[in-house]
């Protein structure tokens, strides 16, 4: 009767449904919080991993070190080890797996560095050793990459012809017209252009305001302002001063300064950065080679500093062989700089640097020489050709042009041929020229001592963005 009760009774097949079904709801239970913590510990991997990779290409790091005195691409050395390091140190007090393995690598290509390490491991599991698994593996992988900074050099071509040593504003024009005694039965209202001459006999005495012995006074009467109780000066960095009066290439060594001071502090890495000075006038020459020691003091003559400071003194006197005198010769200068870049990088290393060639000049070409008193050549200036930029830019050297546009001459006269009237004649078509010889986006314009400053940083600014973008 008992039994016969029992069969029928439902709540005794519930029972064994449900002993039946226990063991998979317990098992898959299990699988959810092994698989869980599996989950946890590879998340913890993973952030070590990602924190390696990262570490190893940032820009303190060994590998960046290592990475500056590679002269090709190809696997850093010692990166992957340094990778694992830092994989290992991160794990230092991590628990939860076992059987640990890792591998790395760190590659340079071009200004890229690629760092990638993997990983693998075992999780003990708990619930699901009542099916057979006593582990639970897990792997994981990690890559990271540093554009590095371009490493740079900027060939800075400055002319220091005789247009040059024309005053930097109109207000120094009358300052200097005002106090100047050359050339004077051709200019009575004061000669500001062409009066850079320094030689005794250069400026006929019979056509001075007064006599001076043959001597040209224009450019060391700039350097007191005409007051006899100053001490010359070498440089003018400001227009308007008591001391001096500007001329256009103070304004420009003061700039090179500024840029020195900017090149300097804007460095991301240790010598990033070389400048060189290479003026011109018949000639183009080295006077302060490529350097990477930019922060040192004008005042000190062993630096590229204090020859930017000095860029004035080398204003075509007709004494300086290493230029040369008479003219704007970039029929000279073009190639001697292609020559000087002896090869162009990428920027991916000190080994491997990228050119830039900074001109400055107010764009007049004149191919006239002097030497001795003894004058060759057309004074008729003419524009830039050209054709003379196009074998720096096939190499792949970026050309920047900083133009000062030439004042025109006041109360013109028909001195040396008529080379006032040719000079401002051509003003006009000057800019057009200047801007086809640039790279593109590597033209820029300064009117005044400050604009000179502020372009030629900018040049400098888009120089280091391009060469950026560009990897």
């Amino acid at each position: 009767m008992l039994i016969s009760g029992f069969q029928f009774n439902a709540r005794g097949n519930v029972a064994i449904i449900f002993a039946l079904a226990a063991l998979p709801i317990i098992t898959a239970a299990g699988c959810a919080v092994d698989y869980s913590m599996a989950t946890m510990v590879r998340t913890k991997l993973q952030a070590a991993a990602d924190a390696a990779t990262l570490a190893a290409v940032s820009i303190n790091s060994p590998v960046n070190t290592t990475v500056k005195n590679m002269s090709g691409d190809g696997a850093v050395a010692g990166g992957s080890s340094q990778t694992v390091s830092f994989f290992n140190a991160n794990l230092t007090s991590s628990t939860g797996y076992s059987s640990l393995t890792s591998t790395a690598t760190v590659t340079k290509s071009g200004r890229t560095i690629t760092s990638t390490l993997s990983f693998a491991a075992q999780v003990p599991t708990f619930f699901l050793q009542v099916i057979g698994s006593k582990s639970l593996a897990l792997a994981g992988t990690s890559t990271a990459t540093q554009t590095l900074p371009a490493y740079i050099d900027f060939y800075l071509m400055l002319d220091v012809s005789g247009s040059m040593g024309f005053p930097s504003t109109g207000g120094e024009q009358t300052r200097l017209a005002a106090i100047n005694p050359d050339n004077y039965t051709l200019y009575p209202n004061g000669c500001t252009f062409a009066c850079h001459f320094t030689a005794q006999g250069a400026c006929a005495n019979s056509e001075q305001k007064y006599n001076t012995n043959g001597y040209c006074l224009g450019f060391s009467l700039s350097r007191t302002a005409g007051n006899a109780s100053n001490t010359p000066v070498s440089s003018c960095p400001t227009a308007g001063t008591g001391a001096c009066i500007q001329l256009r290439a103070d304004a420009v060594g003061y700039a090179v300064q500024q840029l020195l001071q900017t090149a300097n502090s804007s460095e991301e890495v240790t010598n990033q950065f070389r400048v060189g000075l290479y003026p011109f006038i018949q000639h183009l020459y080295s006077y302060f080679p490529l350097t990477t020691s930019l922060s040192g003091s004008a005042s000190n003559s062993s630096t590229i500093n204090y020859a930017a400071a000095q860029l004035a003194t080398l204003l075509d006197t007709g004494n300086n062989s290493s230029l040369g005198s008479g003219g704007t010769h970039f029929e000279n200068a073009f190639p001697s700089i292609n020559t000087l870049i002896t090869s162009v990088g990428d920027g991916s290393s000190q080994f491997n640097t990228l050119p830039y060639v900074f001109l400055v000049t107010d764009g007049a070409q004149d191919s006239q020489t002097q030497w001795n008193g003894n004058w060759s050549g057309s004074n008729q200036a003419t524009v830039l050709d050209t054709s003379l930029c196009t074998p720096l830019k096939n190499r792949g050297i970026t050309i920047a042009i900083l133009y000062i546009p030439y004042q025109p001459v006041q109360h013109p006269t028909s001195f040396a041929n008529g080379e006032d009237y040719a000079v401002n004649a051509i003003i006009p078509n000057i800019p057009a020229d200047l801007q086809a010889c640039a790279s593109p986006q590597f033209f820029y314009t300064a009117n005044t001592p400050t604009d000179i400053t502020n372009a030629l940083i900018a040049m400098f600014d888009q120089a280091v963005s391009t060469a950026h973008i560009s990897n």
